[in-house]
Formats: structure tokens, C-alpha cells, sequence
């Protein structure tokens, strides 16, 4: 059987006083979409944010294609925090979209995507170009290339943000509430591209309300709720599940909608 391609093992992360991540254990194999939901506060943010190394984990395991993620050395024996070029190497495999969308507001659209393939892959400025611009294309902003953040609708520059990530080549793109921050009549624009990487095989871990994307694109659904993975399993047993009162809740408070 193959090893999945992200293994979290009884993760624990607390700020301060506060045990954000209480034991997360999390298998995502190769070319599954994994969707994290659960209430604001339930540590699913930090649980991106750790596989990315953006924030440091306290215990446990994190590993991405067999390679720990924030240290040296295994759970239980002595463990060394990577150096910081150690964990800039490994973050560039891991592509990471976030509610905000980041851009560097002086660069333009393919320039924001080409930064990425010059400064931390050595691409030749025309090939990263060649490539910012397909990936550009793909997200339909052909026609935005010059454009800078500021001349960008928020769902442009979201898809900008996908295009940046998905440029990179990563081994799993993070995805962070990308549709937050977003008017609601440009949800359906951004979530598209994100089918379109699903159907292609992307691996992925997405944390959504988006209930509805969730259930028809996600291959795992995962509900946590106080640092706890409370429920796992295919969107729409999850979905339909009565016997925890948690789930029941939360989902009670949840609007379906059609996103295109």
C-alpha cells in the first residue's frame, strides 16, 4: 500500500495557554481532496499553517512525501527545528492560497506569478514568464496580465493567488478559506478553478465553509472542533450523520448554495 503523500500524526500546537491542536492525526493520499471544516477557533487554519511551516508544532508528526516537515528526527527521539533554508526548500513543494490574497500590490499579475519560478525555483526570467502566462490562462485571466492587484476584481486576484501556487509544481496545494473575503457573486469563479485542479488530480487540503464544494469536490471530509478531529470520512456520509451532536450543530448552521 502506498504511503499518503501528506501523514499528520497526533499533531499538538498550543498558543500560550491555548491547545489549539490536541492530537490531530490525518492521512492525504496522492491526488484526493481532503476538505477541513468545523467552527471558527477549531484549529483548522493552524492545521494548514503547520504543514506549510508557518507555524511550528509543539508534538507529533508532519510529513510530506516521507519528509518531516518542521524538523529533524522522529516523534520521541531528540528533534531539531530546520534551518530556515531548510524549511524555504521544503515550503516551495507546498503551495499555500490564503483567505487574503497576498499579492505584492506594485507587481502585476504575471510578474506576482513569475516571483516565485525566478526567486526560489532559478528559472530563466522567459521560461517563468512562459509559464506565469500559462497558468494565467488557465485561470481565465488571459486578458489581465498587466494588470496590477489594484485593477483586479477580489475573485481576479484570488485566481491569481491559485495561478502563483499551482505554478510552483507543488506536491499539495493549502487551501485557506479562499472564498471569504470574496463578494458572493465571485465565489462561483474562484471554486471553478479549483474543480478544474481537483478533476486533474491536485492534491489538496482545503479548509471551506463552502459546504456545497465541499460535499460534490472533496474525496475526505473532515470536521474538527476545539483541536479535535471529531468525524472523517466521504462528504456525503459525513454530511448526512446524526449521531454527533457537534456535527449536527455545526451543520444546522451552514447555508448550501450552488457555486457553479
Amino acid at each position: 500500500m502506498t504511503d499518503p503523500l501528506v501523514r499528520i500524526t497526533q499533531v499538538k500546537k498550543s498558543f500560550g495557554s491555548t491547545l489549539v491542536l490536541d492530537g490531530v492525526d490525518l492521512d492525504v493520499p496522492k491526488g484526493e481532496v481532503v476538505v477541513v471544516i468545523g467552527p471558527s477557533g477549531s484549529g483548522k487554519t493552524t492545521l494548514l499553517r503547520c504543514i506549510n511551516a508557518l507555524e511550528t508544532y509543539d508534538d507529533g508528526s508532519i510529513k510530506v512525501d516521507g519528509v518531516e516537515i518542521g524538523f529533524r528526527g522522529e516523534p520521541g527521539g531528540p528533534r531539531k527545528r530546520r534551518s530556515d533554508g531548510e524549511l524555504a526548500r521544503i515550503r516551495a513543494d507546498i503551495g499555500m492560497v490564503f483567505q487574503q490574497f497576498n499579492l505584492f500590490p506594485h507587481l502585476t499579475a504575471v510578474e506576482n506569478v513569475m516571483l516565485g519560478l525566478t526567486k526560489v525555483r532559478g528559472m530563466p526570467p522567459a521560461q517563468a514568464r512562459e509559464k506565469a502566462l500559462h497558468w494565467l490562462d488557465r485561470v481565465g485571466l488571459s486578458q489581465k496580465t498587466a494588470n496590477l492587484p489594484s485593477q483586479l476584481s477580489g475573485g481576479q486576484q484570488q485566481r491569481v493567488g491559485i495561478a502563483r501556487a499551482v505554478a510552483m509544481d507543488p506536491k499539495v496545494l493549502l487551501l485557506d478559506e479562499i472564498t471569504s473575503a470574496l463578494d458572493p457573486e465571485l465565489v462561483g469563479e474562484v471554486l471553478s478553478v479549483v474543480r478544474g485542479l481537483a478533476a486533474e488530480g491536485m492534491t489538496m487540503v482545503v479548509v471551506t465553509h463552502e459546504m456545497t464544494f465541499a460535499r460534490d469536490v472533496g474525496t475526505q471530509l473532515v470536521f474538527m472542533d476545539h483541536g479535535h478531529k471529531i468525524a472523517e470520512g466521504p462528504p456525503n456520509e459525513i454530511l448526512r450523520r446524526s449521531d454527533n451532536e457537534r456535527l449536527r450543530s455545526f451543520l444546522s448552521r451552514i447555508e448550501f448554495r450552488q457555486d457553479g
